[in-house]
């Protein structure tokens, strides 16, 4: 009898580590050849294996999911999805725009806008929003979207490095170390500043040209929607949710309560508001927290914890580079779930985190494929008629991604 318990003990950790392996890998590839399947798909087949496969139990992988981490990206969700429906971002975002009187000035403005929504709001979120009306301001003024896009795309990954709310990588972050909402953006808040103007100075640079042609005469732009009592309901609560985090309530509590909240509409259905509530996104999370514990349980040994401590993880610099690394295999999300195993055993979790937030948000901006937001613009781009291409973005996204991450580590070292 203890041999067999042996040998099922032998067979579980291949087992375990043949799930592991095949999840990152498809979530990396982002599909299954063969299948229609997407990410959240394979994260919720691999987790469905652990258990199968009795790595663990259900009540094991329930317990694995972070319900905190669900519940604030929810609760974002809704509150950008109301604000979205209510005008809020269309109005904003012109407003600042259309003041624009130069080529310069325009890019700083689109950065601008674009960073300061995704500090404190989902950033892809904002791409979809952006992304179109940067191509309609664009075509008005008759210019090439590129550049102002190439801005969109990594303003978004910057900006959001400031906050917990900014990313879904941050969320987990926030969640997992406890950290307060306002010692977060103290520690973030001038790298996020940095990222976003390294962003706006090299694009300037790679497209010089674009830059010194004085605009000529404009078309008329669409009128925006305005939906005022949606608008005011919309800015109140999330206003009410903000002061919140910073007043030092339980992140995940204010996120879902104040999105909540706004359901309680006479005029909007709230079918509008669920459309922009990314269930893929959510069932990925789960999905992960459960592989990655399977993984833990059965993998975490003394021996991987002391190869994990050759590679000095403790330190900001070797553990910037592996974050970055890992985030640029298999996705920023999927790398900061991979690595919260061995966050526990650093001598200083806390900070940690923080440089873990950053470099996996900053190595987002490497390639178009890095982060969702840069998908999402190469997307919605491309269905306005407008081509940008992977080679466009690697131009400037390497120096972007170096220089951003480099000055990132350096002001989380000191």
């Amino acid at each position: 009898m203890p041999q067999l318990l042996a040998l099922l003990d032998d067979w579980h950790v291949p087992a375990t580590l043949a799930i592991f392996v095949a999840t990152y890998a498809g979530i990396a590839i982002g599909r299954l050849p063969g299948f229609r399947i997407d990410r959240a798909g394979i994260a919720l087949v691999g987790a469905s294996l652990m258990v199968a496969l009795g790595t663990l139990d259900l009540d094991e992988a329930f317990q694995a999911i972070d319900l905190d981490a669900i519940a604030l990206l929810l609760g974002m969700m809704i509150i950008v999805a109301q604000l979205r429906v209510s005008g809020f971002f269309e109005i904003a975002s012109r407003f600042a725009i259309e003041r624009a009187r130069g080529p310069l000035v325009l890019l700083a403005a689109v950065g601008a806008t674009t960073g300061i929504f995704s500090a404190f709001l989902v950033n892809d979120a904002i791409c979809l929003v952006m992304t179109p009306l940067v191509i309609e301001v664009c075509r008005a003024l008759r210019r090439s979207p590129v550049p102002y896009l190439l801005v969109v795309a990594m303003a978004a990954n910057g900006g959001s490095v400031a906050t917990i709310t900014g990313n879904p990588q941050n969320m987990i972050v926030g969640v997992a170390s406890g950290l307060p909402y306002v010692e977060f953006v103290a520690r973030m808040a001038p790298i996020a500043i940095v990222a976003v103007a390294l962003a706006c100075g090299l694009v300037a640079l790679r497209y010089r040209k674009e830059m010194s042609i004085p605009f000529g005469s404009s078309g008329r732009l669409s009128r925006p929607r305005r939906h005022p009592r949606q608008l005011g309901k919309g800015l109140l609560v999330t206003f009410g949710v903000v002061l919140a985090f910073f007043a030092g309530v339980q992140i995940a509590k204010a996120a879902i309560v104040g999105g909540s909240l706004l359901l309680l509409s006479r005029s909007v259905n709230p079918r509008k508001i669920y459309t922009g509530i990314d269930g893929g996104l959510l069932l990925m999370f789960g999905g992960l927290f459960v592989v990655v514990a399977g993984a833990e349980k059965m993998l975490l040994t003394p021996d991987a914890i002391e190869t994990a401590r050759r590679l000095h993880l403790e330190n900001a610099w070797a553990l910037s580079g592996i974050t970055a690394l890992i985030s640029n295999l298999v996705s920023n999300v999927p790398a900061v779930v991979v690595l919260k195993p061995f966050v526990d055993t650093l001598p200083d979790p806390a900070h940690a985190w923080l440089v873990i937030a950053m470099s996996s948000t900053l190595a987002g901006n490497l390639t178009l494929v890095g982060s969702v937001a840069n998908l999402i613009v190469a997307e919605r781009a491309n269905h306005a008629g407008t081509k940008l291409t992977f080679l466009d973005h690697l131009r400037v996204g390497v120096p972007v991604t170096l220089f951003g991450i480099l000055f990132g580590t350096w002001w989380l070292a000191h």
